[in-house]
């Protein structure tokens, strides 16, 4: 393996589980110390719709399967609804090893309803996740890259961010996604903006989405069975392609986990940079509104 991110620091959020796991592991594969981070250490409780479950995967068992693989990762609780416990986070990401590179705004909530029945505490909680939190903690990070004259953030997006095409699927019209979309959407432009006020200070700032879907915990039970979902290791490859370049050379990228590899060739490896993966084309569902370049 390259070991890219040896000596470095990164704090994925939302990594207990699914996605935010996934790109722990990779980046950590890659030499980067890894501050795994969610709610608790305990399983976390999910509440949709007046429902509440728990859902599998904890800090320790990410931890522990990074450990496991030779990689370096500590965990760190913490409430990203909670102002106290966000305002936080980087700090004691600094208190531990000192520094922070690259910082990964993975962590979300969905809970999917037409506008007209939507609450406004569902509302208000994610656009509290999607534009509050990653604005948090990207103003806590950048004085910090900047002082170490490099520093990388990734924020999470998704296909859901990209305008609908004409005619409307049944998914459109019966999913319920429009305010997590628009959130997504608004993330993408955060990213674009942030990218060009950080570019000077050589902070690079993207964006990674699924191309599609990915099935995770969280997420299953947004995504109809007949909806078409990607393995996570090539958005996890993709997220680390963002993580280690000057930013004058990749920054206000909004790219695509299958199209952006697919487009650049660029290899995939397994979450714990073993294996190369067989290139996937990115499907003929896919929306063409995505550019396959992420420019």
């Amino acid at each position: 393996m390259s070991r890219l991110l040896s000596g470095r620091t990164a704090l994925v959020t939302g990594s207990s589980r699914g996605i935010g796991r996934a790109i722990a592991q990779r980046l950590a594969a890659e030499g980067a110390t890894v501050a795994v981070t969610a709610r608790s250490h305990a399983p976390s409780l999910s509440t949709r719709s007046g429902t509440t479950s728990a859902l599998p995967g904890t800090i320790a068992e990410t931890v522990g399967l990074i450990e496991a693989a030779g990689g370096q990762a500590f965990g760190v609780a913490a409430n990203l609804e909670d102002a106290e416990e966000r305002d936080g986070l980087v700090d004691a990401v600094l208190d531990r090893t000192g520094r922070i590179d690259i910082l990964v705004n993975n962590a979300g909530f969905a809970d999917y309803s037409p506008v007209e029945q939507m609450s406004l505490e569902t509302f208000d909680r994610t656009v509290e996740h999607y534009l509050r939190v990653p604005f948090v903690l990207t103003k806590s990070a950048v004085p910090h890259m900047r002082e170490q004259g490099a520093g990388w953030i990734v924020n999470i997006g998704s296909v859901t961010g990209v305008a609908p095409v004409r005619p409307y699927r049944e998914y459109n019209k019966t999913s319920g996604d429009v305010i997590y979309a628009s959130m997504k959407a608004a993330l993408h432009r955060f990213t674009q903006g942030v990218a060009a006020e950080l570019l000077d200070a050589n902070i690079a700032v993207n964006c990674v989405g699924p191309s599609t879907a990915v099935r995770t915990p969280g997420a299953a039970q947004l995504i109809p069975d007949t909806f078409p979902t990607e393995p996570v290791e090539y958005l996890a490859e993709t997220v680390l392609a963002m993580c280690h370049l000057p930013a004058a050379a990749r920054t206000g990228l909004v790219a695509f986990s299958l199209h952006y590899p697919f487009s650049q060739q660029l290899p995939v490896r397994s979450l714990d940079g073993t294996t190369v993966l067989p290139p996937l084309q990115p499907p003929a569902t896919a929306n063409p509104n995505i550019c396959p370049t992420g420019i």
